[in-house]
C-alpha cells in the first residue's frame, strides 16, 4: 500500500492525504480523521524518511518527565501516554520518552531543541512555582502543557481538566448530603492540579459558611497505601471525619481499606467521592460504579493534547491553543447521607 494507492481508495489528492497525514491545519478535522481511519485499516504506514526529507521535520514529539514527576503519577502518565502515542502514530510521528533526574531535565529540553530531536514538546505536571516554560520559548521549541500553569494561561497553550470546578461540585454533593466533617486526601500541592482542586473544595466550604480544619487536609503522593494510613488515622480520631474526597482511584482504594480495618461501611457510615482518570486497568463502571466520582479520561486527554502539539508544530507562530475540560460527576455507591449523632456513637 503506497500514497497514491491510498488516495485512490479516499478519492482524494495525494496532497490532501500527504497533508491530513502530516496533520497540516488546513485540513479538516473530518477529512483527516477519515484519512487516518482509512490508512489505518488499509495498513498504509508512511514512509517516515522521506517525511522528514519533506518537511525538515524530525516527526517526533518529545515528553521529557523528572523522576519525582514519574514516581508519583506513574499509572496514570502510562495512561496518558497510551492516548498520545495512538495520535502520533496515526500521523506518522515517533514518540521521544526521556525519564530524567530533576536536575537534568533543563539539560534534556536543550539537548532536544540542539539535535533537533523532537519537532515540540508535551510539558507534564506543571507546578504551583512552575518556569520551564520560559526555558522553552527561550528555545523556541513548540509545547502543550498537559495542566495549567498559573499565571500564564493567557501566553501558554494548555489541555486541562478543571480541577477546581470538579472538587467544589464533588465537595458541594457530601455537603448537601449533610457531612460537615470532610476530609481532603490530595496530591502533592506543590502541583498545579493539586493546589486548585483544594481550592475547590475551600470554595464549597465557604460558600456553606464552613471554616476549613486543616487537620483534615493531607497531601502527598497518590498512593494506596497513603490513602488508606491517612484515613485510618482519620477515622481513628476524636473527632472522626464522615467524610473523604479523593484525588485519585489509586488512594481511594486505600481509603476503602481503611473503613473496612476500621469496622465501617463504605456509603454507609462514611462517603468517599474520587477523581476517576478513567484508567483501563482500574475501571470504575456500570450502572452503579464503586465510587461516586469526578471524571476525566486521561487517555483521552493524551490523545487530544497529542492533537494539539502536532498543530502548534504547523503553526509555531500561531496564537495559543487552550481547551479546559470538564469532569462528569458520576453518582455511585460509595455516598450516602451523613450518618446521624446516635447513629454515629454507636458504630463507635
Amino acid at each position: 500500500m503506497n500514497l497514491k494507492e491510498l488516495s485512490n481508495a479516499l478519492g482524494l489528492s495525494q496532497t490532501t492525504v500527504s497533508r491530513a497525514l502530516n496533520g497540516y491545519p488546513e485540513v479538516s478535522a473530518k477529512t483527516r480523521a477519515r484519512v487516518v481511519e482509512m490508512a489505518r485499516k488499509l495498513g498504509y504506514e508512511p514512509n517516515q524518511q522521506a517525511q522528514k526529507l519533506a518537511t525538515g521535520r524530525a516527526m517526533a514529539i518529545g515528553h521529557v518527565i523528572p523522576r519525582s514527576v514519574h514516581d508519583m503519577m506513574n499509572p496514570i502518565f502510562l495512561e496518558f501516554i497510551a492516548g498520545a502515542g495512538q495520535t502520533y502514530s496515526g500521523h506518522g510521528y515517533d514518540m521521544i520518552l526521556s525519564v530524567v533526574e530533576d536536575a537534568r531535565e533543563e539539560e534534556a529540553f536543550r539537548e532536544i531543541a540542539r539535535k533537533k530531536k523532537a519537532d515540540g514538546v508535551i510539558l507534564q505536571g506543571p507546578r504551583v512555582q512552575e518556569t520551564r516554560h520560559d526555558l522553552l520559548d527561550e528555545l523556541g521549541l513548540p509545547y502543550i502543557v498537559h495542566g495549567r500553569i498559573s499565571g500564564a494561561e493567557e501566553r501558554t497553550s494548555w489541555i486541562d481538566v478543571n480541577n477546581l470546578r470538579a472538587f467544589e461540585r464533588a465537595t458541594k454533593l457530601l455537603l448537601d448530603l449533610g457531612h460537615r466533617r470532610i476530609a481532603l486526601i490530595n496530591g502533592r500541592e506543590t502541583m498545579d492540579f493539586a493546589a486548585r482542586r483544594r481550592a475547590g473544595y475551600e470554595k464549597a466550604l465557604a460558600d456553606f459558611g464552613l471554616e476549613v480544619d486543616p487537620a483534615l487536609i493531607s497531601s502527598a503522593d497518590m498512593t494506596e497505601p497513603y490513602g488508606a494510613e491517612t484515613a485510618y488515622r482519620l477515622l481513628k480520631s476524636k473527632t472522626p471525619p464522615t467524610a473523604f474526597l479523593v484525588a485519585s482511584m489509586i488512594s481511594a482504594i486505600g481509603v476503602s481499606r481503611a473503613i473496612s480495618l476500621a469496622g465501617l461501611k463504605m456509603g454507609q457510615d462514611v462517603s468517599v467521592i474520587t477523581h476517576d482518570d478513567a484508567l483501563s486497568f482500574l475501571p470504575n463502571s456500570g450502572d452503579m460504579p464503586i465510587f461516586t466520582c469526578t471524571r476525566s479520561s486521561i487517555r483521552q486527554a493524551g490523545m487530544r493534547a497529542a492533537e494539539m502539539i502536532l498543530q502548534k508544530v504547523q503553526t509555531p507562530d500561531g496564537p495559543p491553543i487552550c481547551e479546559r475540560l470538564e469532569a462528569e460527576l458520576i453518582i455511585g455507591q460509595s455516598t450516602g447521607p451523613a450518618p446521624s449523632v446516635e447513629g454515629a456513637q454507636k458504630s463507635g
